[in-house]
This record gives structure tokens, sequence and C-alpha cells, in this order.
């Protein structure tokens, strides 16, 4: 394979055998069971853009500022696919992984078994007093969670965790906020109540990867 190092650590393109594009992390362990390709003696995990927003975000560009270094809030980690390739990307850092479903939490734990940087967390994240005692000031906070106040969720934990300056991911989902309004309409108005906290650094449509679904992402200016 022919890879092309992208403007995140630890994150590669490399062209498939169909001609099209696809994102591969270095993998910070050795794995099984898992679709991987090898290259100059090193092993790399296919990153899905279909199976995760965020590999969405950066096949489609984005400038986000993920290091190898960085702590990152990961909230709505469900069984833990996405949240590994952060776990691959911040190599020297650390992830805290909240999920609010035990279901999901069991795979989540499997996941992060032999990974030393990725904490998982039982919790919901409309409640981040509920695990204040167990997260650390962070760089980023990825934030995908299908509720209805995604912004005032992501304004909560930005307040208690976000360092200043830090960067807010945002999905938001649409279709969880109101299932009759445009998406740029409900788009619009989560932004705005973010807004007086934040400036906005990208707005990036999931087509044709993701139906729907709008990514966010602010920079934290001002104190919450």
């Amino acid at each position: 394979m022919d890879r092309l190092k992208t403007r995140l650590d630890n994150v590669f393109t490399f062209i498939a055998q169909d001609g099209s594009k696809r994102l591969a992390t270095k993998s910070l362990i050795p794995l099984r069971d898992e679709k991987t390709i090898t290259f100059e003696g090193e092993e790399y995990r296919i990153w899905d853009p279909y199976r995760s927003k965020l590999a969405a975000i950066i096949l489609k560009g984005s400038s986000i500022g993920i290091k190898k270094d960085s702590s990152v809030l990961y909230l709505g980690a469900a069984n833990g696919t996405t949240v590994s390739f952060v776990s691959d990307i911040v190599s020297e850092g650390t992830v805290f992984a909240v999920e609010f479903s035990t279901r999901a939490m069991q795979d989540l734990i499997r996941v992060s078994t032999p990974r030393m940087n990725l904490v998982p967390i039982l919790a919901d994240a409309r409640h981040p007093v509920s695990y204040k005692n167990m997260v650390t000031e962070v760089d980023i906070i990825y934030q995908d969670v299908a509720q209805r106040e995604q912004a005032e969720i992501a304004m909560r934990n930005a307040g208690l965790f976000l360092k200043q300056d830090g960067l807010l991911v945002l999905m938001i989902k649409s279709r969880s906020i109101d299932s009759v309004k445009k998406t740029s309409e409900i788009v619009d108005k989560e932004i705005k109540q973010l807004e007086s906290s934040f400036d906005i650094r990208e707005l990036i449509d999931l087509e044709p990867f993701h139906l729907d679904h709008t990514a966010v992402i602010l920079q934290k200016v001002f104190y919450i």
C-alpha cells in the first residue's frame, strides 16, 4: 500500500484496489479478528466512514486537531467502535468514554481492557456532575448522543471539563431532535445556543456517509 500521512497523528490515507481513498489508523495494540493491513512491518486498522462519523469528518478534509497526546472526553461511546480508533490516535493521551446503555457498556469494557489509555464510564451524559471525579480537564470533547437537548449536553460537559481554547466536536443528529423540521433549521438552532461560548470553526454535512447528520467543530473561547 502507498500511505499518506493526514493532519492527524497516527491516521493515514491509502488508495484501495477499487481506486477509492480509505482511512487507517496505526494500531495501538495487536489485533485479531479485525480487518487490518501491514505496511513496513506495522499494523494498520481500516477505518470505515460509513460506520464512524469521525472517520467521515476526516475523510472530508476536516482539520480537527486531535493529537497523539490529547485528552478526549467521548460522549456517547456506544459499543466502542469509533472510540477505539480515537484510542489509536491519542496513543500518548487519554480517552474518557461515557456511555449510558448497560448493554453497550459490556462491549465497551471488552474494547477498553487491552487499551491502557481508554477509560469506560457508565453514566448519563446529561448529568456530567455524576462523573466529575472520574474525568480530568480535557483538550477535546467529542459528542455523539441521540438526545433532543444536544447543545445543552455539550454546554454542561464543556463547562466542567473542556479547557479554555479546547475543541468541541458535536454530531448533530437532526432526527433525534425534531423529525419534522429541516436539518438546516435544526442545526442553526443548536449552533445559536453555543455561540455565546464557542467560535464556530467548521460545519460539515456528513452525507453520503451518514444521512441527516451534521458535524460542528467549535472552539471554547469564553468561560461557561
